[in-house]
């Protein structure tokens, strides 16, 4: 897949495309079945697949108090959409002057003269151009004026589901993590920097990595203990460990922390890169009378998460 910025190489020579355009977040099964539809268009008539995105969430440049709670980061984004066997992504600098830009002229300035776009497939919810005043009907109208075809997108359901990027985030935010993976066709995955944090997990036997929630632009699921696959850099597999969501009230602590112990892991990795790709919740983020009444747990919640990572290995 070939991925092009827009604000920052030339776009002159691009060939004619079918395109799609949207935020794409999560890049959900929905999406997917959008690009598929963009992909099996351009292979019918013998033109180039393209998706159209955007490097940050439009509502960030017109609300500045606004925090996102994204399902993937911009290079996560890429890398899924890269597996959706698509040709290119052109990522689009989103700012105020991009803003303004009415439907149309989008259209004729972005999509027509820049990006050589013949046939565009409209996602079945997608609106676009300045305060999304337009909507399917306007941009068929505008396509016919600048000689694009404009196609509705089909929506996607699961079990009666519509799937979206904000069904998924309910999913999450309500801890329903394998109805938020089948969404979203894999299982989803937080990116963060390991920290130091208070070290009473070593104390109980119990060491844990800690990711940087500090101005963290994901949407971190509900508060609870979740069984986890854990990414390093310079190790080639995922490895099995359990993830503590949650405020560790047991001690009395109000700040949000994301704590994860690596089953049969010895080595220091502070200050890396982690990914945690989350499998099951298992329960709620619970306070308990003291820290031996913890540590029991936490010790039934490990034997309950090396049973469930056995169960999926023998499938």
């Amino acid at each position: 897949m070939e991925t092009i910025y827009l604000n920052r190489e030339e776009t002159a020579s691009l060939p004619p495309s079918v395109a799609t355009l949207g935020f794409f977040d999560g890049v959900h099964r929905g999406h997917q079945a959008l690009i598929a539809q963009v992909i099996s268009l351009a292979h019918a008539t013998g033109l180039a697949s393209m998706v159209v995105t955007f490097d940050r969430h439009p509502r960030q440049v017109l609300h500045q108090d606004y925090q996102p709670e994204l399902l993937t980061t911009l290079d996560m984004k890429l890398q899924r959409l890269a597996e959706t066997g698509v040709d290119r992504v052109v990522v689009v600098h989103f700012d105020t002057m991009l803003a303004s830009l009415s439907a149309h002229d989008f259209m004729q300035n972005i999509l027509l003269e820049q990006l050589c776009v013949k046939k565009l497939i409209i996602g079945y919810d997608n609106r676009f151009g300045h305060n999304r005043a337009e909507g399917f009907d306007d941009y068929v109208g505008y396509g016919q004026q600048l000689g694009i075809e404009v196609i509705h997108g089909d929506a996607f359901s699961l079990d009666g589901v519509q799937v979206s990027s904000s069904v998924v985030r309910a999913f999450l935010k309500e801890g329903e993590i394998a109805m938020a993976n089948r969404c979203l066709d894999y299982e989803y995955t937080l990116e963060g920097k390991i920290v130091d944090g208070v070290k009473q997990g070593r104390k109980m036997g119990y060491p844990t990595a800690n990711l940087d929630t500090k101005n963290f632009g994901q949407l971190i699921p509900a508060n609870g203990v979740y069984a986890v696959r854990v990414g390093l850099k310079g190790y080639d597999k995922l490895l099995p460990a359990m993830t503590d969501v949650g405020t560790r009230p047991t001690f009395g602590d109000n700040q949000l922390t994301i704590e994860t112990f690596i089953f049969n892991f010895h080595e220091d990795i502070y200050g890396q890169p982690m990914h945690l790709s989350f499998v099951r919740r298992v329960r709620d983020d619970l306070k308990f009378d003291n820290v031996n009444q913890l540590v029991t747990q936490l010790k039934e919640d490990e034997r309950m998460i090396e049973k469930i990572f056995k169960k999926d290995n023998n499938e």
